[in-house]
């Protein structure tokens, strides 16, 4: 039988939200899947011009040694000195993706609960694994923000992103480090940490919160979603407990490769330079945003793309991509409405074109 699903809400439910079971498993690439060649693509959330040629090359370079089995020590090391971290802290997951299931396969819950709305994955886990699992949900009123008292004590599983997917709300590090305790997993999603400028608010480097377990993924940053590669920043006794939950050589070398490699210095200095670029682009996209009228933007955002509310957003979904653009759509996130709608960040020239193409359908409706 399925899981059932608590809801736990900062404020009364609106009478107009959308129905407590979306789907979970519809993504951004679906959007884009199988479009044509010409669409433009904000609904998922990879850096474009990505991977970068010195990426790619390092990668091919790694293709000589398909004929041995992936040997993940010299990554794992390299993402461990990244963080600060001793190497038994450090687990590479066949993407962030991965690490959900492991999760929730092989760390015991009672009572978890995921912070909604955000990426689903952590979720659909869960109930794969037969979990019962509890809701917290933000409220658009308190701009997504995390109250830690609306996450119920007995919760022994929390899930929770920073920057948050979809909504771009960066939690307070104090806030979140509220949420741990004994007895309890505090799972941190921070797959698009790396594209706030100077990773702030990151609790990757923190040892000392009982129970906390740091997601990250090279997939957003490094245009690397064909590749599947991320790593979990945990306990050692917890990584060990999820590193027997995977099958042998779960990560190929290619994908152990471009990790070290986005690792190196070079590689970090230029994560870093992208990430104050993404910045500006937002500020432009928000800016471009503020013309209409009609249109909210969740926030502040911090991440590499904005949420919107926005009236007739179907209709507006529909007529953007007869004009040559994808968009997320966001009712499949719990806790949000089929008046939802999230854009990646792109450069300027990309935002104007799309911002005229949004003149002219909402002009229309």
């Amino acid at each position: 039988m399925p899981a059932s699903t608590e809801s736990v809400r900062l404020r009364e439910p609106d009478p107009n939200a959308p129905s407590p079971e979306p789907d979970l498993r519809h993504h951004g690439d679906a959007e884009v899947r199988g479009a044509d060649a010409g669409l433009t693509d904000l609904a998922v959330n990879v850096r474009t011009g990505t991977p970068p040629a010195w990426l790619k090359k390092h990668i091919a370079a790694s293709l000589d040694g398909l004929a041995a089995y992936p040997d993940g020590r010299s990554a794992r090391h390299a993402v461990a000195a990244r963080h600060g971290l001793s190497p038994e802290r450090v687990l590479l997951t066949s993407g962030a993706a991965e690490a959900f299931v492991l999760i929730a396969r092989a760390l015991p819950a009672r009572r978890p609960v995921v912070v909604h709305p955000q990426f689903t994955e952590p979720e659909a886990a869960l109930r794969d694994a037969g979990h019962d699992v509890g809701r917290v949900l933000l409220d658009e009123r308190d701009g997504f923000r995390l109250d830690p008292e609306a996450v119920p004590r007995d919760a022994d599983l929390v899930v929770v992103g920073n920057p948050t997917n979809p909504t771009s709300v960066l939690h307070p590090a104090a806030a979140l480090a509220r949420l741990a305790r004994p007895g309890r997993t505090l799972v941190v999603d921070e797959a698009f940490m790396d594209a706030v400028p100077g990773e702030r608010e990151s609790l990757a480097a923190r040892t000392d919160l009982p129970g906390l377990v740091v997601l990250r993924s090279l997939t957003k940053t490094w245009g690397l979603a064909g590749l599947r590669i991320g790593y979990v920043l945990a306990a050692a006794d917890t990584v060990a407990a999820l590193e027997r939950a995977q099958p042998l050589w779960p990560v190929s070398s290619p994908a152990l490769a471009a990790a070290e490699a986005c690792c190196a210095p070079g590689a970090l200095a230029e994560a870093a330079a992208a990430a104050e670029e993404i910045a500006a682009d937002r500020a432009h996209l928000l800016a471009r945003l503020g013309e209409f009228g009609q249109i909210r933007v969740a926030g502040p955002a911090a991440g590499p793309f904005l949420l919107i509310r926005l009236p007739d957003a179907a209709e507006v979904r529909a007529g953007l991509r007869e004009r040559g653009f994808a968009v997320r759509r966001g009712d499949t996130f719990p806790g949000l409405g089929p008046d939802w709608l999230r854009l990646a960040v792109r450069d300027r020239p990309t935002t104007d074109r799309f911002a005229a193409a949004l003149a002219e359908v909402l002009g229309r409706l």
